[in-house]
């Protein structure tokens, strides 16, 4: 099998039909010289950070250089979205418990199994996370491993507002001192180009999802309740690839981005009905007094934290949910009380639903996109 360059591969989707875009050329051939860097061997390589908003095909192009990477069966690489990196991190972490500096092994571990790590849609909003990155992305950059990353922000904008940001600052210098920094925001939103569709969001119409379903497991289904994590999840219907739940009984759960990573283990298909509109109702506000890592207490003072609506941590798994169907590209089919524009429109969560949203337009073609997107 010949093996695609990051040049040739979106040389290639060019021909296919996919629009030349200035921006995606540019991050194209910074990818095609780092991977012909690594093919030759050189020691010092800068790593890539690709970032602008939804749909510009920040993806697409790390998947063409991770593509590259790996058909050469030279440069060993691995390509994680960044919930499923984190998984690792901690799961990995817990077994390494009783190690001395368990962190600077794992780190140790990461760089003797791979020379690049390409993470997938980079967004830090855990605290915890900070704790754990800021250390292990330095740590990484000195065993020289090559990191190619895609975001949605910019280094410097990463966490803004954050608790406690300065204990990140080091690490987005790392990025900035070890990686190409590059926006990828060309003047289109290629996900709004669309392909063949194959309708999967219906306004009010839980009928429409009866269809599907019937359509999708011919041979019937059960209501037998799911046991995900520790939870039984009341089902609508389920069947061995499909599975039909109420937005009530699936994202207003105490779950977590592991649960639904989980979820598409087991499911090729899944049906999501009565989503409401997700934004507005009762505000609260909430002063946080500190924290603590490991036997290490942080002095932070009073804070006051972003207002949430009651709604928001139901949202918070709609969206983890969304993310983990695109990135396994696992068909999701909604009924909701509004249309997409309309499910979240203001509030805390703003600024992350606006990639649900593209995600969820581009999730409702039957091929995912005619041109490069995310």
């Amino acid at each position: 099998m010949s093996v695609l360059s990051p040049y040739f591969a979106y040389q290639q989707a060019l021909e296919s039909g996919f629009k030349d875009d200035a921006a995606q050329r540019r991050a194209v051939e910074c990818l095609e010289l780092c991977y012909r860097r690594l093919v030759v061997g050189e020691a010092e390589i800068s790593g890539i950070y690709l970032w602008g908003p939804v749909g510009r095909g920040k993806t697409w192009l790390m998947d063409a250089f991770y593509q590259s990477l790996t058909s050469s069966l030279i440069v060993p690489a691995r390509r994680l979205h960044f919930h499923h990196f984190m998984r690792w991190v901690h799961k990995r972490l817990f077994l390494l418990t009783g190690q001395e500096d368990p962190l600077t092994l794992l780190a140790q571990e990461l760089a003797s199994e791979a020379r690049v790590l390409c993470l997938d849609e980079l967004f830090i909003s855990d605290i915890g996370d900070v704790m754990l990155l800021s250390r292990l992305l330095q740590q990484l950059f000195e065993l020289g491993l090559i990191l190619v990353v895609t975001s949605n922000q910019p280094p410097e904008k990463l966490y803004e507002n954050g608790f406690n940001r300065e204990r990140l600052l080091p690490a987005i210098a790392s990025m900035n001192q070890h990686m190409q920094v590059l926006s990828v925001d060309g003047r289109h939103d290629h996900r709004l180009h669309p392909g063949q569709q194959q309708p999967r969001f219906w306004i009010n119409q839980p009928q429409a999802l009866a269809g599907v379903f019937n359509e999708l497991a011919p041979e019937g289904g059960h209501k037998q309740p799911l046991l995900l994590g520790h939870r039984n999840i009341t089902v609508v219907q389920r069947a061995k690839q499909v599975l039909w739940c109420r937005y009530s009984d699936l994202c207003e759960q105490p779950l977590a981005a592991p649960d639904f990573i989980e979820l598409c283990d087991q499911f090729s298909h899944i049906l999501l009905s009565e989503v409401p509109r997700l934004s507005g109702g009762a505000q609260q506000n909430a002063i946080a007094r500190g924290t603590e890592d490991g036997a290490l207490q942080v002095t932070a003072g009073d804070r006051q934290l972003p207002a949430l609506s009651r709604q928001d941590d139901g949202v918070r798994r709609f969206i983890a949910l969304v993310d983990e169907c695109y990135d396994r590209q696992i068909p999701l089919y909604l009924s909701a009380a509004v249309p997409l524009s309309e499910l979240y429109k203001e509030g805390a969560l703003a600024f992350p639903f606006r990639r649900t949203l593209s995600r969820l337009q581009e999730m409702q073609l039957q091929r995912f996109g005619q041109s490069p997107s995310d």
